[in-house]
């Protein structure tokens, strides 16, 4: 389940991801966006997530004003100190309205009625957890170049890409392969201690992180070997806790 969190307290952004990854473990959150100019700019370029998790006081205005300026069709719950708002809360396609400070049973039964609402997205949630029960990481992949086929071992991978939706295996000496697995089907194979998913197009490995750096709202800017021509690769806000915690394992 892909999930965007619009929060203008970048604690309170935290919390909510690190709450939502441990009740549905296989949740990947998106970014965390805390304005209303940020969302509409996203929500604009992107594809829609699954779930949206919305404050309503946001730090340019009221997160009502989202909607008005662009179709928003993902589902959303929103969270706020306030009760003013529930029933226009339920006029923008919202499953829930949750009160802070948000509480666990809160959150849970709010996932349960999404997910009662949205059974599409269940099938997909437990081809997830079939993936994460598997005991025995990937530890190759065979490849072609032209005519002939090899088998790269996963200690030479730097990292997976995904472009155009293609996915390419990029090893450490900056060969480029294109392999059949998606993005959501390697994340069950590999070695999580080895290798973390920090956006929606690329899976790093850790020998191919070489220089991390703070970035503006929270975010991590981080310059990998061999280098991803044009992409300057951040890790949301969001995820940088888990980032954090998977270096220092």
């Amino acid at each position: 389940m892909n999930v965007l969190i619009i929060e203008d307290e970048p604690l309170a952004a935290q919390a909510l991801a690190a709450l939502l990854t441990r009740l549905r473990p296989t949740t990947q959150v998106l970014t965390s966006l805390g304005s209303v100019e940020d969302a509409v700019e996203w929500l604009r370029a992107q594809p829609a997530p699954d779930l949206l998790f919305c404050d309503i006081h946001l730090s340019d205005g009221n997160s009502f004003d989202i909607f008005r300026q662009v179709a928003v069709r993902a589902p959303v719950i929103f969270t706020t100190a306030y009760d003013a708002y529930a029933i226009q809360a339920f006029e923008v396609n919202s499953v829930d309205y949750l009160l802070k400070p948000l509480q666990t049973p809160a959150v849970e039964r709010a996932l349960q009625k999404y997910e009662t609402l949205h059974p599409a997205t269940l099938p997909a949630a437990v081809e997830n957890v079939q993936r994460l029960v598997r005991t025995t990481p990937r530890t190759r992949f065979l490849v072609k170049t032209g005519q002939i086929l090899q088998a790269v071992p996963v200690d030479q991978v730097a990292y997976f890409l995904a472009e155009e939706g293609v996915v390419f295996l990029v090893t450490h000496a900056g060969k480029r392969f294109i392999i059949a697995d998606t993005l959501d089907q390697l994340e069950g194979q590999l070695d999580a201690q080895h290798f973390f998913r920090i956006n929606r197009q690329i899976i790093l490995s850790i020998g191919a992180v070489q220089e991390i750096r703070p970035y503006f709202k929270g975010r991590l800017v981080l310059q990998v070997a061999p280098p991803v021509v044009g992409e300057v690769l951040v890790v949301s806000a969001g995820r940088a806790p888990a980032f954090k915690q998977w270096l220092d394992h």
